[in-house]
């Protein structure tokens, strides 16, 4: 039989597994953003009558495919259609008061869905949480900053949903007073940033920040040049009228032509603080919806009361070096350069070296743009939470090494996230995963994050700058303090 709920807006009939799971997907948060709603904040979803269909995925925010090889090893599945602003939940009991875990998808800002099939919900309900996830606006529909828009349209989706979610998870069994968010990587730095934004604030008490932390904003003069070199490519002037009448698909390849322009020149002079990170559309200090930037913001107590727990992979950005080659073929000459823009100290390779007596330059290019694109972030963070009281602090390290590519691809970017969602035996990640993951490793990961979720505490003892505790998630957890010590005080005083 199917479960059927009641929703503000109406009846959603949805699924139920064999192990009582209930799973309603293809929920309207906001009104489709197109024709007169386009490039305009998130508007309430419309009302319906009789019951709705719940059953399926609905559609995904417009985006491209990830280039090869990335498109293999980051399988997903858009479907098309208008009504891109929806949710999904799973939950275990529609008539409890259970945690609710609302995950924020990654994807560069430019591609993911709530809906893909890694991040299935069931684990987490059969664990006793309402997990929610659900889609945003991408690339220049959610984040060029345009004059005369609304800017952070990406943004204030993600509040929307949190908001329908305040009003209406208790219909789902969730409790709205206890909701925790978590994100990967383009999730995570959402999350980080919501913490700085006012109207986010008493939408969520818990945040989880795998891959991603508060360094990953742009100024209003980097999104200028966004704005511009985009304009330039489509041959239209950078205004909301002309953007808006173009055809999606048009924005869309326009969006892979400007990433890859950014790619080929990061000249500063072009693209700003993008030319570092190569991310062109990222949330933007704009002064009114993101008023400054979140680590200041978090430094001057604005997350006080929010409990936070950050983290990496120990290699993140062997995902980007390993599939491609890339990884081999650094030549020792061009790594002095290469990793002086990332604003290291001379002989700071050296420091790296020593603690990797056998790494080619590539491996020794991957540690330092891991470094300085998630692990420093996530303890800078770390550092400015820990300052305030009574929100706890946790950092955490997952060090599980794939197998992949003869185990070159190691602990990189995106390997949690299939542990996290107990999904790591889905044979459609095997080019990621490899034969055989661990299992034991997904029980602990999400053991931690439902504990946390539930109670606050995952596990082990909170972060300080003194004591600086990282738990490291192998397939043997254990607990550290500060690992790397010499490579991360290189940083110091360094973004």
């Amino acid at each position: 039989m199917h479960p059927v709920v009641r929703t503000t807006h109406g009846l959603l009939r949805g699924t139920r597994s064999a192990d009582g799971v209930a799973a309603f997907r293809n929920i309207p948060y906001a009104a489709p953003p197109v024709g007169p709603l386009r490039l305009l904040p998130p508007q309430p979803p419309a009302r319906w009558d009789g019951e709705r269909d719940a059953t399926a995925p609905g559609p995904t925010a417009p985006q491209a495919p990830y280039a090869p090889p990335l498109d293999v090893l980051l399988p997903e599945i858009t479907v098309p259609g208008e009504d891109c602003l929806n949710l999904n939940v799973w939950t275990p009991d529609t008539a409890a008061r259970l945690p609710v875990m609302v995950w924020l998808h990654g994807g560069a800002f430019t591609n993911g869905a709530g809906s893909l099939p890694m991040y299935d919900g069931s684990a987490f309900a059969r664990d006793g949480v309402v997990l929610v996830t659900l889609n945003y606006r991408l690339g220049a529909e959610g984040f060029l900053d345009l004059p005369g828009t609304t800017p952070n349209r990406g943004l204030l989706d993600q509040i929307a949903a949190l908001t329908w979610i305040r009003d209406g998870i208790a219909a789902f069994g969730g409790d709205p007073a206890n909701v925790t968010v978590f994100g990967q990587s383009a999730g995570a730095m959402s999350i980080a940033t919501l913490l700085a934004v006012p109207r986010a604030r008493g939408l969520f008490h818990r945040a989880i920040l795998q891959s991603g932390a508060a360094h990953h904003t742009h100024g209003r003069a980097t999104a200028g040049l966004i704005r511009d070199r985009l304009a330039e490519l489509l041959g239209t002037a950078p205004e909301p009228a002309a953007i808006a009448a173009l055809p999606t698909a048009t924005l869309v390849e326009a969006q892979q032509r400007l990433r890859a322009a950014v790619t080929a020149d990061p000249d500063p002079a072009r693209w700003g603080e993008a030319a570092l990170n190569l991310l062109p559309f990222e949330p933007v200090v704009d002064g009114d919806i993101l008023p400054r930037a979140p680590i200041d913001a978090v430094s001057a107590g604005a997350a006080a009361g929010i409990d936070l727990m950050a983290g990496t992979t120990t290699e993140e950005f062997r995902l980007y070096l390993a599939p491609t080659g890339l990884l081999d073929a650094v030549p020792e000459a061009a790594l002095p350069h290469l990793t002086a823009r990332y604003g290291l100290p001379p002989g700071a390779l050296d420091r790296y070296r020593a603690g990797r007596p056998d790494a080619s330059p590539g491996e020794l290019l991957a540690a330092v743009a891991t470094d300085w694109f998630y692990r420093i972030p996530a303890i800078r963070l770390a550092e400015a939470h820990a300052r305030h009281r009574p929100a706890a602090t946790y950092l955490y390290e997952f060090a599980w090494r794939s197998p992949a590519f003869d185990g070159r691809l190691g602990a990189c970017h995106a390997v949690d996230v299939p542990f996290t969602f107990g999904v790591q035996d889905d044979p459609a990640l095997a080019p990621m995963l490899g034969d055989h993951p661990p299992r034991q490793l997904a029980d602990a990961v999400r053991r931690a994050w439902t504990s946390f979720a539930t109670t606050g505490d995952p596990g082990w003892p909170p972060y300080t700058p003194d004591g600086r505790a990282t738990r490291v998630f192998d397939t043997d957890p254990l607990l550290v303090t500060d690992p790397r010590p010499d490579e991360r005080s290189l940083w110091d005083g360094r973004r």
